[in-house]
């Protein structure tokens, strides 16, 4: 609700949710609850592995390698929750990383799924 301050000047807006405008001849449209990203099973596998991997990694020692994995992990975890799937240039950065890492990645089971994950996604 919009009152005046104790001046009676301007506007104070307590909270908002969702879309608004002010002012004379605005139009706001929102979008709320669209339809989720078609499921495809071979991203889905993907996703569970790097939130997997991601858990493991907050256990490990970190070293910049295993830093940049991370980042990128948490990118390709985005990626697909808000698009459905991860693109062929994330897949890229995200192999390159966990070569990278690997000698962390090798000694943990969730590293080795993400990467066959990945592997399988990009074909090889």
């Amino acid at each position: 609700m919009a009152t005046a301050d104790a001046r009676g000047n301007g506007i104070h807006i307590g909270s908002v949710r969702g879309a608004f405008a002010i002012g004379d001849h605005n139009t706001v449209t929102q979008n709320e609850g669209g339809s989720a990203p078609a499921a495809d099973p071979a991203q889905e596998e993907l996703l569970r592995a790097v939130r997997e991997l991601r858990g493991d990694l907050a256990r490990a020692v970190h070293s910049p390698e295993v830093t940049a994995l991370d980042e990128e992990l948490a990118g390709t975890e985005d990626e697909i929750a808000d698009s459905g799937a991860a693109g062929p240039g994330r897949l890229a950065r995200l192999r390159t990383a966990l070569t990278d890492a690997g000698a962390v990645v090798g000694l943990l089971a969730s590293g080795a799924a993400v990467t066959q994950a990945v592997a399988a996604l990009v074909g090889g």
